[in-house]
């Protein structure tokens, strides 16, 4: 699977998205209704950004551990299937 289909990625990618409209057109922008606006709005959207992108890229790693180790136990399945017995 590559990077780029998983979601954590997306995530981040429309987090980067609101915390730069909130930096260019104001935390009041990107503020939901009734709450009171935060001046540190832009900069915590851009923060959870950037957690979205360093657990993609450690939940992306882990996958491909695990396809490397699930390769391996199937070669070696092979491997063993393929030595007669005597």
């Amino acid at each position: 699977m590559g990077w780029w289909k998983k979601t954590d990625f997306w995530i981040a990618l429309v987090l980067f998205i609101i915390g730069i409209i909130g930096l260019a057109r104001g935390n009041e922008a990107i503020a939901d209704p009734g709450q009171d606006v935060d001046p540190r709005l832009a900069w915590l959207y851009l923060l959870a950004g950037v957690i979205m992108v360093v657990n993609g890229i450690l939940s992306h790693r882990q996958h491909l551990r695990d396809l490397e180790a699930e390769k391996a136990k199937q070669s070696q399945k092979a491997s063993q299937q393929e030595v007669p017995s005597r």
